[in-house]
C-alpha cells in the first residue's frame, strides 16, 4: 500500500503577545515541533498521547484548520502547506474531519438534513433527498432523522451526525479527533465498529487521535505516540503493544489497567516524576529526558534524537533506544527535585 499522508518537519507555533496593544511577540506555544509521520492509504493511524501534547492541533494542522508555521504535509504528493484559495477547497473535499464534542461542532440551529447537505452545496455538488437518506442509513438513523435538530439525539447519535457529515463528501481521509472519549462506554463500542464498517465500505484513511489506548489498540493498523510536541514512536500496532522501545510508550502501557488480577499485582508499573514541562519553553535536547528513567545526560540534554526505523515499520526518537532493549542502560529513579533541576 502506498502512504497517502506524508509529514515532515511540521512545525505549529502560536505566539505570545504582549504590550498594550498586543503587538510584540514575546515567545511562541510549540504545540507542534518538528513531527514526521507516514499515513499508509486504506489503513487507520492512532494517535496517542498525554493532554497538552499536541495531536489535536496536529490534525487540525492537516487540515489547515490550524496554520502551519514550517514543514510540509503532502497528501497523496500534493503539499497541503503550499496551498491556497480554490486549491486548498478542492483538497479539503478529500480530508475531512469527525470532531470531539458531536454537540458543539453540530449547528444547532441547522435540521439534520442542512447540516448534511452544507458540504454538498459548499464544493457545489447537486444532490437530492435520496443522499441524505443514504447518509443516515449508512450511520445507523432513520430517515426521520433529517427533520431533526441535535439537541434531540443522544451523545452517540450526534457523534453518527458527525461522521455522516464528514463522509458526505466521499473524503479519502477521515480525521477522527477523540470521537469516542465523550460517550458512554457501551456507546464507545458502537461508534468505534460504525468507524470499521465504513472504512471496509468506503475504502477509507483514518487518523483517530485518542487518549485511550484501548481505543487506539481496538481500531489501529499503526500507532504514532506523541511527546510534547513530537512524535516519539510510531510501529505496527501488535508490535507497539507487545514490545514498545521508547521510554515514555513503556511509561503509557505500564499505566493502562489489566483485567487479570494476578498479572496487574505482579507487573512493573513506570511512575514518571515530574511536570509534563512547558510548550512555550520545551527542554533543550531529548524532549523527554526531565522524566525519562534512561536519562544518560551527556548526549540526551544537548542532542535532540531523530525518529529513526530500528526494526522494520517500528520508528523511535530515542538516543539508546538498542541499549535500553538490550539492558545494558539500566533504569534509575527520578526524583521531583532532579526533574526539576533540568527542567
Amino acid at each position: 500500500m502506498s502512504t497517502l499522508v506524508r509529514v515532515r518537519d511540521l512545525e505549529v507555533h502560536f505566539p505570545i503577545r504582549d504590550g498594550l496593544l498586543l503587538n510584540r511577540q514575546t515567545g511562541a506555544v510549540r504545540a507542534v515541533d518538528g513531527v514526521d509521520l507516514d499515513i499508509t492509504e486504506g489503513s487507520t493511524l492512532g494517535l496517542v498521547g498525554e493532554s497538552g501534547c499536541g495531536k489535536s492541533t496536529l490534525g487540525r494542522a492537516l487540515l489547515r484548520l490550524s496554520p502551519i508555521t514550517a514543514g510540509s504535509v503532502e497528501f497523496d504528493g500534493t503539499d497541503v502547506a503550499s496551498l491556497s484559495g480554490e486549491k486548498l477547497r478542492r483538497i479539503r473535499q478529500d480530508m475531512q474531519m469527525v470532531f470531539q464534542d458531536p454537540l458543539s461542532s453540530l449547528n444547532p440551529r441547522q435540521n439534520v438534513e442542512t447540516i448534511l447537505t452544507e458540504p454538498l452545496r459548499a464544493h457545489g455538488i447537486a444532490y437530492g433527498k435520496g443522499r441524505v437518506r443514504e447518509l443516515l442509513d449508512q450511520v445507523g438513523l432513520p430517515a426521520s432523522a433529517a427533520q431533526k435538530y441535535p439537541h434531540e439525539f443522544s451523545g452517540g447519535q450526534r457523534q453518527r451526525i458527525g461522521i455522516a457529515r464528514a463522509i458526505a463528501l466521499e473524503p479519502r481521509i477521515v480525521i477522527a479527533d477523540e470521537p469516542v472519549s465523550a460517550l458512554d462506554v457501551s456507546i464507545q463500542a458502537q461508534v468505534l465498529n460504525l468507524l470499521a464498517d465504513l472504512q471496509e465500505q468506503l475504502g477509507l484513511t483514518y487518523l483517530v487521535i485518542a487518549h485511550d489506548l484501548a481505543v487506539v489498540r481496538h481500531v489501529s493498523d499503526e500507532v504514532a505516540v506523541m511527546y510534547l510536541g513530537g512524535v516519539v514512536e510510531q510501529a505496527p500496532s501488535d508490535d507497539l503493544y507487545a514490545e514498545p522501545l521508547h521510554p515514555y510508550t513503556k511509561a503509557l502501557m505500564s499505566a493502562v489497567p489489566v483485567p487479570d488480577p494476578v498479572v496487574e499485582a505482579s507487573r512493573e508499573r513506570i511512575i514518571l516524576q515530574g511536570d509534563l514541562p512547558s510548550p512555550a519553553d520545551p527542554p533543550s535536547g531529548c524532549r523527554f529526558h526531565t522524566r525519562c528513567p534512561f536519562r544518560q545526560e551527556s548526549r540526551c540534554d544537548s542532542e535532540r534524537p531523530e525518529l529513526r526505523e530500528l526494526r522494520s515499520g517500528h520508528r523511535v526518537a530515542c538516543h539508546y533506544a538498542e541499549e535500553i532493549l538490550a539492558g545494558t542502560v539500566r533504569a534509575h529513579e527520578v526524583t521531583p527535585e532532579e526533574a526539576a533541576a533540568v527542567v
